[in-house]
């Protein structure tokens, strides 16, 4: 004779069963919905720079010590006066988000080159912040002001010899995250003056799109770029930018801690 009580318990489990694993389902469905909605987000807030077109407005570039020039758009500055070297180009932003500019790495024995970009925390940088909103066009500006500088006769050589040059520049996003490296080749141009042209992009927070498979590596390495980003769609996107983006002033933006550039070449 059927036991009625029993059949009922285990009915009742079942079912509970499958609520939870309906539940579960649901709960992990809406989650990844929330970090593909988050990404989105994200995507429409990266920038990318690019030189400035031959049309864009001029731009009064102002450094530290007053020290000003115009610079139109699609041209860079080198000169030297005082003992200091000035740099500058013309950039535009093409990107979605509004580009903040942290550091710059200087190159000037080096043009056209496939090396990978140095460690951002090499970067000199910026005294101040400078802005490129998106569609819009802005600059660049550094200096070389210590007479010990190990890049300083780099520099000047570059200048005498109107010689190209590489300069490296690290952005980001408004809130310090999503961070890129963009490579400029500043060249010499007709006129005795200089101008700048786009070479390569990184992405330092988000998957390289360049990444391919090579058939050298081993299979378990060779990973595709649908399954890298399937991968990063996991991971929470506060947990993969890095903290200490505080540009010049060598802090944290989200500690709050404030620190002090202890380099003086910086602009």
């Amino acid at each position: 004779m059927a036991d009625w009580q029993t059949i009922s318990s285990l009915a009742t489990a079942g079912g509970t069963l499958v609520l939870a694993l309906a539940t579960f389902s649901a709960v992990r469905s809406s989650n990844r919905s929330a970090r593909i909605a988050e990404q989105t987000m994200f995507i429409g807030m990266v920038p990318l720079l690019v030189p400035s077109r031959s049309v864009d407005p001029d731009h009064k570039v102002l450094w530290a010590d007053q020290h000003a020039v115009r610079l139109s758009g699609g041209r860079a500055v080198l000169e030297a006066q005082n003992d200091v070297i000035y740099l500058a180009m013309g950039l535009r932003n093409v990107g979605a988000g509004i580009a903040l500019l942290h550091g710059w790495y200087p190159m000037p024995e080096r043009v056209f080159a496939n090396d990978p970009h140095a460690d951002p925390k090499d970067f000199r940088r910026l005294t101040i912040d400078l802005y490129i909103p998106p569609s819009d066009a802005g600059y660049w500006e550094g200096a070389i002001r210590d007479l010990d500088d190990p890049l300083r006769a780099g520099f000047v050589s570059a200048l005498a010899e109107r010689r190209p040059f590489t300069i490296d520049v690290l952005y980001g996003d408004q809130q310090g995250g999503q961070r890129l490296i963009s490579r400029f080749a500043v060249l010499p141009a007709s006129d005795d003056g200089w101008y700048c042209q786009a070479a390569r992009h990184w992405n330092l927070d988000r998957p390289d799109p360049r990444y391919v498979a090579r058939a050298d590596r081993p299979s378990s390495d060779r990973t595709s770029p649908a399954r890298r980003l399937a991968e990063y769609a996991e991971k929470p996107l506060a947990d993969d930018f890095v903290n200490d983006v505080c540009c010049w002033r060598g802090g944290s933006r989200r500690s709050g801690r404030r620190g002090t550039c202890a380099r003086a070449r910086c602009s």
